[in-house]
């Protein structure tokens, strides 16, 4: 498959490349993600008994801080069937920042590691099939992709929105309503990333430029927005107790 991808690339005489939109978009979604954190590593050094949310939020900005710079400095993507330009440094990105994010509602939640570790493994499934049907030259096997894509979304779906807030109700007052405030977020951006590969990896439909903007709009409401959440109530986390604990 690699053999046949990087013949592609060699046949391409133009590539459908990001415009000067979508490269505005991305150095915007950068100077966010830098910010944010230098702001959640200062709160995770002075954050007592919520540090490990900060630690996580931290992390999840950081990541996609540095998966943008390496789009901006033109690496972290290759040319694909139809000679488009690809950025597979974003599902480095994500297959990173969306099991973080997991933790995060995890121990926020209370949920058991049990839990935990059964929606992280859904979602490599999740991001993985995306990046192989991004990556993929028949037309038939990228669409098999998807829909694994979408079989793995679900399951992470249900952990996080079913099995983790639960978790979250038992432990009751305004924690369970924060968690549900969270959960909700990342479910519904979550479920935009689909919507946006199949009119971009998948039907080719979206310019490059429109892709990008679609991304980096997803990525910050959903990791920072999330972030910032988070931050704004702390109070109500640390009294709400340490939730999982991994021995």
């Amino acid at each position: 498959p690699l053999g046949i991808e990087v013949a592609k690339m060699v046949e391409c005489t133009t590539i459908e490349e990001v415009g000067s939109t979508g490269v505005g978009a991305m150095t915007l979604a950068f100077l966010i993600f830098i910010v944010s954190t230098v702001v959640f590593v200062f709160k995770a050094n002075n954050g007592g008994e919520t540090r490990k949310y900060y630690y996580c939020t931290s992390y999840i900005c950081g990541f996609a801080a540095i998966s943008y710079l390496g789009m901006l400095s033109g690496q972290g993507w290759l040319a694909t069937t139809g000679c488009r330009q690809f950025f597979y440094a974003r599902y480095i990105d994500y297959a990173i920042t969306t099991n973080i994010t997991i933790l995060l509602l995890g121990l926020l939640s209370g949920a058991s590691t049990e839990l935990i570790a059964g929606a992280v493994g859904a979602d490599f499934a999740w991001i993985g099939a995306a990046f192989l049907g991004s990556v993929s030259v028949v037309s038939e096997v990228k669409w098999l992709w998807f829909f694994i894509n979408i079989g793995a979304l679900i399951i992470v779906s249900h952990h996080i929105v079913v099995l983790f807030k639960a978790a979250a109700e038992a432990k009751g007052g305004e924690v369970a309503q924060l968690y549900g405030k969270l959960v909700w977020l990342t479910f519904l951006c979550w479920i935009c990333y689909p919507v946006v590969w199949l009119f971009s990896e998948g039907f080719a439909s979206f310019s490059i430029s429109f892709e990008v903007c679609a991304y980096a709009l997803i990525d910050v409401a959903s990791k920072v927005g999330l972030s910032f959440m988070v931050m704004s109530a702390n109070d109500v986390i640390a009294a709400g107790g340490e939730g999982t604990e991994f021995v």
